[in-house]
């Protein structure tokens, strides 16, 4: 047997492979749920969000004040212990919670939380928001998802070293450096765009003065303390990353379309649920992406019944995935198969009836009905289909309403799966944002605007020109026509 049943470098002819065979920026299967439904557990709140990371930063800091007050003493190595899980592991949560953008509805916060839990975990902030984009798109994708950790065929002996980061952790500190000096490798060019770089090179600058302070702050005192607060975490707490992050994929199918042979659900206790950040219900994160960790529990409750049968809880996941780890070694094609899922057909965002409109309609410049405005409550999306071309209505207010082109500029995904938020529109799939006003992007990874159209709310009813776009404005409040308005 060779070493390698595949190559997984996101620079070989396996990237070629995926995009030849329409694995590349696909669609995914997608469970029937109601739209209000979703719309409801897509929304956020700072209040959530706010006591969460509270508890934790809260956690860490105080726990860093009782190791330098013990310090000369042995309560400071488990006090340390502790810390490091909270500073190296649980920040691995928070990172990711915040990269998408949906912990709090105030999106600085969500920033900025994710720039001080980069730091913490060594991960470059820009190289891994379009890394863990590329994740969302192309979900173990051999040769296009750069977040494959285990790649057959795996070596378990070598299990040990991952949790205790000896191996990866140095590689990403090698890795920072060399892009604070600007050396940008082939791998993250595959899912950075060029317009990110220079962005890349500062952020990492930044991070490896603050290490190098704390590091020459331990010289300076001859004492280790400094780097053990700030630095050396990532080493010593990274077991928590790996010992839930292995849980998500490992063992499972790749080169598939359908989160539920490549994702799993894992029932856990309470304590893990907090320091994971309800993660473990990873197939629906995957799923709906836009659905906030605190709502991935109701969630769950929702979409189950399409779902596998979630494990009940952390030991049956280990069982499973080095047993399915255990096959592969010895055969790189072997992938669990059996995970009792139900046959169920996938399913989309259900199209408004606009009736016998044809293209021709659109293209002659003609006044398109869209129906009436009271069937799409305030705050809602829609989506409208007219022959191949697609559309997303949305109620802003009463009689304000907005139309775009019915696909994100990023990753195709359709807009009415997604949220609208204070007059933007989240892309389900990447959560980046619209402005429904104008079109521009607003959150990335959408760079490109969105072609929004005149529309107006006449006699009750969403009236539309969708023959040219126009991206300024792209809402038309207008008042009711003939003494009638929207009911």
């Amino acid at each position: 047997m060779t070493d390698t049943w595949k190559d997984y470098r996101l620079a070989g002819p396996e990237n070629q492979r995926a995009q030849e065979q329409g694995l590349a920026d696909a669609a995914w299967w997608r469970p029937p749920i109601d739209d209000q439904r979703l719309a409801q557990l897509m929304t956020r709140t700072n209040a959530r969000a706010a006591r969460d990371t509270a508890l934790w930063l809260g956690a860490i800091i105080g726990l860093a004040i009782v190791v330098v007050l013990t310090w000369f003493s042995w309560y400071s190595i488990p006090l340390l212990v502790v810390y490091g899980a909270l500073y190296g592991g649980a920040a691995d949560s928070r990172w990711h919670e915040m990269g998408h953008g949906t912990a709090f509805k105030w999106n600085p916060a969500n920033t900025g939380i994710y720039y001080l839990a980069s730091f913490m975990l060594w991960r470059e902030p820009t190289m891994w928001r379009w890394s863990h984009f590329r994740h969302h798109t192309d979900t173990i994708i051999v040769g296009r998802d750069a977040e494959i950790v285990f790649q057959r065929p795996p070596h378990l002996a070598s299990l040990p070293l991952t949790f205790s980061h000896i191996v990866n952790g140095p590689k990403m500190l090698a890795r920072l450096a060399q892009h604070a000096l600007g050396q940008i490798d082939d791998e993250a060019r595959d899912f950075i765009p060029p317009s990110e770089y220079r962005r890349l090179v500062w952020e990492d600058r930044i991070f490896v003065l603050i290490l190098a302070a704390s590091a020459g702050l331990s010289l300076a005192l001859w004492s280790p303390l400094p780097v053990l607060l700030v630095g050396l975490p990532t080493i010593y707490g990274a077991w928590l990353v790996v010992f839930f992050g292995i849980t998500q994929h490992a063992g499972l199918q790749e080169d598939v379309l359908d989160h539920r042979l490549n994702t799993r659900t894992v029932y856990m206790n309470p304590v893990f649920r907090w320091l994971y950040s309800n993660m473990n219900y990873h197939i629906e994160h995957h799923i709906f992406p836009g659905v906030p960790y605190y709502r991935l529990p109701a969630l769950h409750q929702e979409i189950k019944e399409y779902l596998p049968p979630a494990l009940p809880n952390t030991r049956a996941a280990y069982r499973e995935l080095l047993g399915a780890m255990r096959k592969q070694e010895r055969d790189p094609a072997y992938e669990v198969s059996d995970r009792g899922i139900p046959d169920v057909a996938s399913s989309g965002s259900a199209p408004i009836d606009v009736g016998p409109i044809v293209p021709d309609d659109i293209a002659s410049g003609a006044t398109v009905d869209l129906g009436p405005v009271a069937d799409i409550p305030v705050g809602q999306v829609r989506r409208v289909d007219i022959g191949e071309r697609t559309y997303a209505l949305y109620r802003l207010g009463e009689y304000e309403v907005a139309v775009s082109d019915g696909l994100c500029t990023h990753g195709k995904a359709h807009l009415a799966e997604g949220l609208v938020l204070d007059c933007t529109i989240e892309c389900p799939k990447h959560n980046g944002r619209f402005d429904l006003r104008s079109g521009e992007p607003v959150r990335k990874p959408v760079k490109v605007p969105l072609a929004m159209y005149e529309c107006a709310v006449i006699n009750g009813s969403v009236k539309a020109r969708l023959d040219e776009p126009r991206h300024r404005p792209g809402t038309v409040a207008a008042e009711p026509s003939s003494g009638e308005g929207a009911t």
